[in-house]
């Protein structure tokens, strides 16, 4: 049993409460703490996909992006400052030079415990060149985005793409023992008719797959509300042909996850339109020019560069991430966006980090 003292057993300098002890955490307005963050590396992508940027996507000069040592300073001033996990994002993150050294020395966070992990979210294209090595930097797990295990339909969607690349690719990882998520975006007409089996397949390969909703954001030569195709409609379907069993574990992340009983596999579903998850937000992103963004789904935000490049950056650092959290935003408005048939935000998703 708890023994807690009577007032008299107090002595004057204990009654103080004692100073807090370790950087303060993050939080927003809302009471939220963040502990994740996704820094993106690059704005660049070898592929084109749909839901993602315009086909003809005009990539910033290399000038504007910031150095690894810019980025490897924004994650250790997030890491001192509470963030347990951190996802390196794009455009797609393997296509910039130097990636897997900058991984390697962010590891040492794991080392010390200041770290839980160390994630990457890639379209696997370029995965069988760095798998060993990214295994080798402390990366234990990784997302993929792959759409369709129909090469016709994944070359319509990525504009180009190559699948078996992208299978090559997830298949080294595997044999670098990293564990691998399958993340497919729901598109009404191009591959509502593909997920079962691609849940099938990954299932077999003993990876977990999670299918997303399109979201509005930075206008990318497509019809979004044509595009949109309800996770509620997909999850019926998916009931016609397997027992699904909800889980009542989380990631951290917004899925909501499923134990697919045919497969004994898992499956999670993000639902940022028809199912709003923002009370629980944890995370926030930063691109690869140094723009804190507060919301996927709203423009508030933050330029941390200035901070990153003056004189003493490790105190500028925590007065612009403490002054930007006070303006996160409550929730995004991609249900508002997507009725209007606007996009959210101006940024595209390769440029904000997937």
């Amino acid at each position: 049993m708890l023994d807690i003292a009577t007032r008299d057993e107090i002595s004057p300098a204990s009654e103080a409460p004692a100073a807090p002890s370790g950087p303060r955490p993050l939080r927003d307005p809302f009471g939220r703490t963040i502990t994740y963050l996704r820094l993106s590396v690059t704005d660049r992508c070898d592929l084109r996909c749909t839901y993602c940027m315009p086909e003809r996507m005009r990539f910033l000069p290399k000038r504007d992006l910031l150095s690894l040592e810019e980025l490897e300073a924004v994650a250790d001033a997030f890491i001192r400052r509470g963030v347990r996990r951190l996802r390196i994002t794009g455009g797609e993150p393997l296509v910039r030079p130097g990636l897997p050294g900058l991984i390697a020395r962010l590891s040492r966070h794991l080392g010390s415990g200041a770290l839980d992990e160390i994630t990457l979210t890639t379209n696997a294209t370029q995965l069988d060149r760095h798998a060993e090595a990214l295994a080798a930097a402390g990366v234990r797990r990784i997302n993929v985005s792959l759409d369709s295990l129909n090469p016709e339909t994944y070359r319509r969607v990525t504009r180009g793409g190559d699948l078996f690349r992208a299978l090559s690719g997830i298949a080294a990882a595997k044999a670098a023992g990293i564990a691998v998520k399958l993340n497919a975006v729901a598109l009404k007409h191009d591959n509502a008719e593909d997920l079962p089996e691609l849940v099938e397949w990954a299932h077999a390969e003993g990876h977990a797959v999670t299918l997303i909703e399109v979201m509005p954001t930075a206008e990318t030569g497509e019809d979004r509300r044509s595009q949109f195709l309800p996770l509620l409609a997909v999850r019926e379907a998916l009931e016609d042909r397997f027992t699904l069993t909800p889980l009542a574990a989380r990631t951290g992340g917004p899925a909501r996850y499923v134990r697919v009983e045919e497969t004994g596999g898992t499956l999670g579903f993000i639902t940022p339109l028809t199912e709003n998850f923002c009370a629980g937000c944890n995370r926030v992103r930063v691109t690869c020019t140094g723009k804190l963004a507060l919301c996927l789904g709203q423009e508030e935000g933050a330029d941390l560069r200035p901070a990153l490049r003056g004189g003493r950056p490790g105190p500028a650092l925590d007065r612009a991430l403490d002054d930007a959290l006070l303006r996160k935003p409550e929730r995004h408005g991609f249900e508002e966006a997507q009725a209007e048939g606007r996009a959210a935000v101006g940024r595209h998703m390769n440029v904000t980090g997937g």
